[in-house]
């Protein structure tokens, strides 16, 4: 079973928006995206994922 985590390779500020990407198996950018267009209301979705998240280890 996969787990939503926050990535360790693709992150820009925590990660979150990298390990959505690699769960989903989509680009970052497009996630990025996502959180900006929708913003402010993605901004507290992101702040509480970056809380509780845990990071992926990196191999």
């Amino acid at each position: 079973m996969r787990k939503l985590m926050k990535s360790s390779k693709d992150k820009s500020l925590f990660g979150v928006c990298g390990g959505i990407a690699e769960f989903f198996g989509i680009s970052s950018l497009v996630v990025r995206l996502i959180f900006i267009i929708t913003c402010p209301a993605s901004f507290w979705v992101y702040i509480i994922l970056a809380a509780s998240l845990t990071e992926k280890p990196s191999l």
